[in-house]
């Protein structure tokens, strides 16, 4: 197949749309035509036209996709061989201000992108992490990146970058080399065999952010970054750097949705960089999150406690006193710093909150999804950032991260729930399954329940959050919670208030992480940043679904934040409705129950989703 120049494209297309439900573009299908019809031509004569070739293999629990994993057969020692391959038409390439990980390259204009060495050896590690049949092997997996059209004297300045067994380099140049290194790992014997073991493999359970925080800021090791997050995580090193060679500031802003990396990016560079005896602190603007980064990063290390604060505490910090802040959950800055604990002193010189953030130190980094804004006054957006940045007349560096890591690292469920929320084009659309992600209607939230405990007990967190469309009581004196949830018969207690724990239920702060935590529904302040592997969704009634279209009934709401029409109009509140129920149906880690207590917006959701 491999050498049928010119259908390669229209086959992977077809492929494509039918298993991954994505449609592939022109430029991919070219793509495609051009560098496995070399790729095959160079198999055939290396004498390796019977190893297997997987092309556009998915990353497990993420939407990112290798060019090519051959598998065959180890032509030495025997066993599994497997060669992960980046393919590339580069002819031109230089580095992005000497950087060695960060690359220009004509194709993509002026934005940096990542070494194609590091780039594959990212994905081998990656690999090495989360398929069951590589853990713990050696001498199993490769990986190399191949400029198949260069000639080596556009693309030079990429020969200094470090090589392993991991990581390789090969250019048009190097063909001969490239042929000898793939017979040295791999014999076509038993390879189909070989490549069914890695298809059909187990995947380990993901990294959970939290779970590893401690960890990750005392080594950072924990995580692998990929592509654009590991771009994001070299160009604020670089920038951090420039700053201290001298007189020099600049913004750095990371965006992506839900699951895309943005915390992990925000914790790794918090450990790089405190290594480096960078002055770094970590600021968000939610209560619960903070908290419980504080909770998990200081248990071994009290000290740590204090490299995580909030927004609203930079209103008289010293101008650049830090090297580095990390803006994270950037989307929940707020108009000023101003609330009823503000000294008058403050108060009448307060300044916007996104200029203290970026008067505050030499490489300010913002973090966030503007499509997670769920309260009156969140502001954080891209443009106003880049505005207030640009008025200092301050260098700013944008960079997207497209790949999806939660949800099973199903893009198509985000697309999905963008779409059947009305917060992307489209309109909503029946669910076409994705193996990686499971999505279900629960008849009733008892059902929900029940099915969540049988996951509970196989040892999987799971949580249900509802929209905040009930009382929300305090506890009674005797420490009882009082079950203002109310579905039918079915009743539960909301998640605390406080930051103390009450009987067996966890603060506020840690209802997500605490495994106390289930038993309690959750709300969007409590969710919003966290994750856990199954997740159920109570839709209210504040959200209901009328012959063609959403209607936000604001009367059904109970959010007191919500109920100044000065301050929230009608147009804002159908706004922020829906990204609730935005970041409420994406927290989960490998699948979502979902059930509305509305009759008629309930059979619309069993009819797409079946």
């Amino acid at each position: 197949m491999l050498s049928q120049a010119g259908r390669l494209g229209t086959t992977l297309a077809t492929q494509m749309r039918t298993h991954m439900n994505r449609t592939a573009s022109p430029a991919e299908a070219r793509s495609w035509d051009a560098s496995l019809a070399a790729l095959a031509a160079d198999l055939e004569q290396a004498g390796l036209g019977g190893v297997e070739v997987l092309a556009e293999y998915q990353l497990p629990l993420s939407s990112k996709r290798i060019d090519v994993v051959l598998a065959g057969e180890h032509p030495g020692r025997g066993g599994p061989s497997y060669v992960v391959l980046e393919l590339k038409q580069w002819t031109q390439a230089s580095l992005f201000e000497g950087e060695a990980e960060l690359v220009l390259q004509p194709t993509y204009g002026p934005r940096p992108v990542l070494h194609p060495v590091a780039q594959v050896r990212a994905y081998g590690e990656y690999l090495l992490d989360f398929v069951h049949v590589l853990h713990g092997t050696t001498d199993v997996l490769a990986g190399a990146a191949y400029l198949h059209n260069s000639l080596d004297d556009g693309t030079a300045a990429l020969r200094g970058y470090p090589q392993d067994e991991l990581g390789r380099l090969f250019t048009g140049r190097d063909r001969g080399a490239f042929l000898d290194y793939l017979r040295g790992r791999l014999s076509p014997t038993n390879a189909s065999v070989h490549a069914d073991r890695l298809l059909r493999s187990s995947v380990a359970p993901s990294k959970q952010l939290l779970a590893v925080a401690a960890e990750e800021i005392r080594t950072r090791e924990q995580f692998v970054l990929l592509d654009e997050q590991r771009v994001a995580f070299d160009l604020v090193l670089h920038e951090v750097e420039k700053a201290r060679r001298g007189d020099h500031k600049s913004v750095v802003i990371v965006s992506g949705g839900p699951g895309s990396g943005k915390s992990v990016i925000a914790l790794s560079l918090l450990g790089e960089l405190g290594r480096r005896g960078v002055r770094v602190v970590h600021a968000t603007g939610s209560r619960s999150f903070t908290q419980t980064l504080r909770n998990v990063a200081g248990h071994r290390a009290p000290r740590t406690r204090a490299l995580f604060r909030y927004f609203n505490q930079f209103m008289d910090a010293e101008r650049n006193g830090l090297d580095v802040l990390i803006a994270d959950e950037a989307h929940r800055i707020r108009e000023t710093s101003v609330n009823r604990y503000t000294p008058a002193a403050l108060r009448t010189e307060a300044k916007r909150q996104v200029d203290e953030l970026i008067d505050a130190a030499r490489v300010p980094v913002f973090l966030l999804d503007q499509n997670q804004v769920v309260r009156p006054g969140e502001m954080g957006t891209i443009e106003d950032i880049e505005k207030h940045a640009r008025e200092r007349g301050l260098d700013v560096h944008r960079i997207d991260l497209s790949t999806q890591y939660r949800s099973g690292g199903s893009a198509a469920y985000v697309d999905w729930v963008e779409r059947l929320l009305g917060l992307a084009p489209g309109g909503p659309e029946k669910w076409a399954g994705d193996e990686r992600f499971e999505v279900r209607t629960a008849p009733s939230p008892s059902a929900m329940e029940a099915v969540l405990a049988e996951k509970l007990t196989a040892h999987q967190n799971a949580r249900m959050a509802a929209g905040y469309c009930w009382p929300w009581s305090d506890p009674r004196k005797d420490g009882s919670l009082v079950l203002d949830v109310q579905i039918g018969e079915w009743s539960r207690p909301w998640n605390l208030k406080g930051d103390r724990s009450v009987g067996d239920a966890p603060p506020a702060a840690l209802w997500a992480s605490d495994e106390r935590g289930f038993g309690q529904v959750g709300c969007v302040y409590t969710a919003q940043g966290f994750e856990y592997e199954w997740n159920g969704v109570l839709l209210g009634p504040d959200l209901v679904w009328r012959d063609d279209r959403w209607v936000a009934v604001r009367k059904a709401n109970r959010d007191p934040d919500f109920r100044n029409t000065k301050t929230v109009s009608d147009a804002d509140f159908d706004v922020l409705v829906r990204n609730v129920y935005k970041v409420l149906l994406t927290r989960g880690l490998r699948g979502v129950y979902v059930h509305s207590t509305d009759p008629e917006t309930q059979r619309f959701l069993d009819q797409l989703i079946g």
